[in-house]
């Protein structure tokens, strides 16, 4: 459950004032975990709203597509979809919003009382749409507090300094104490709670069963109850573009808990998520290759460091 906004990239090199031609595609931290899961085996829903205009009836269409339901999604014939712009490249890509006012800001607790959740088994949330508005802290807020019985509620970080201009972020840390899943990278984790470091962070966030923290290209670190910290290192990708990399691993992360996998296993499926997100323009990018991705999760620690990606395929490992 989310904001998504129509999003559009440059077609053509250069400085961004200067490009004249640009590709209209769509992103969402939450539409974009949705995207992946039924390529990974698993029924997913999307659950926001969108304004009645072309950019709105663009998401439901194309998010439909992409295999999740959409039958949740409110249309709000007052207030626009939102959207915005990505300059992209390998070592970052700038992204300036514009979504002040939109739809999906206009969300609030009144929305769960028609969403039917019975039988879902994850509800994914981030810390962006706490942001948007009082209405939409209160939608996360009730997410939060209702009965969930064998309900997951997985939690992403996902700050976003700008969002919470004249906002109070230190509501974040009270949500994630009421999830089961909080994933966090270590610099939001410093911001959120004084420290990243995963450890410490138990201590400080006693509450959700498993932390997952991000240290960029270094890894990930899993802390899963009362197991002692596990680190996975990254894999060594040609990075195409980051953007979504993120919400990739989310999702293979969530898949791979939902099957039952090992601790290692769940990571490293994230990983791979999130390496064939980076190897493209897009927020979700195409699946690896089912021999890849077998072949990395059996490997040993030295065959598993040693591999690359590149948009060839696999070297060395």
């Amino acid at each position: 459950m989310g904001e998504s906004m129509a999003l559009f990239v440059p077609a053509e090199s250069g400085p961004p004032d200067q490009v004249r031609k640009w590709v209209r595609s769509i992103g969402g931290a939450e539409s974009n975990v949705a995207c992946h899961l039924p390529a990974l085996g698993f029924a997913s829903a999307w659950v926001s709203a969108v304004g009645d205009d072309p950019f709105g009836r663009a998401l439901v269409r194309e998010i439909g597509e992409a295999g999740v339901d959409v039958s949740a999604v409110v249309v709000d014939p007052t207030r626009p979809t939102g959207l915005y712009i990505k300059e992209s490249g390998a070592d970052g890509s700038p992204v300036r919003y514009y979504r002040k006012g939109s739809a999906a800001s206009g969300m609030d607790a009144g929305l769960l009382g028609k969403i039917e959740l019975d039988g879902v088994r994850v509800i994914h949330l981030s810390g962006i749409t706490p942001a948007l508005s009082d209405g939409c802290l209160d939608l996360v807020r009730a997410l939060m507090e209702r009965p969930r019985g064998d309900t997951l509620v997985s939690f992403d970080v996902n700050f976003r300094p700008a969002l919470w201009t004249g906002r109070d972020p230190s509501v974040l840390a009270g949500l994630a104490a009421r999830a089961d899943i909080v994933l966090a990278g270590e610099d939001e984790a410093e911001r959120v709670w004084g420290t990243g470091d995963p450890e410490r962070l138990r201590a400080v966030v006693p509450g959700p069963k498993t932390l997952v923290v991000k240290h960029g290209a270094r890894g990930v670190t899993l802390v899963d109850g009362d197991e002692p910290p596990l680190f996975s290192p990254a894999l060594q990708v040609d990075v195409v573009e980051p953007v979504g990399a993120g919400d990739a691993f989310a999702a293979g992360f969530l898949a791979a808990t939902l099957r039952g996998d090992d601790p290692a296993t769940r990571l490293r499926r994230g990983h791979l998520q999130a390496a064939a997100t980076l190897l493209t323009h897009d927020d979700v990018g195409t699946p690896l290759p089912g021999a890849v991705v077998e072949a990395l999760l059996g490997a040993e620690e030295a065959a598993w460091a040693a591999a690359k990606l590149t948009d060839k395929g696999l070297v060395g490992g």
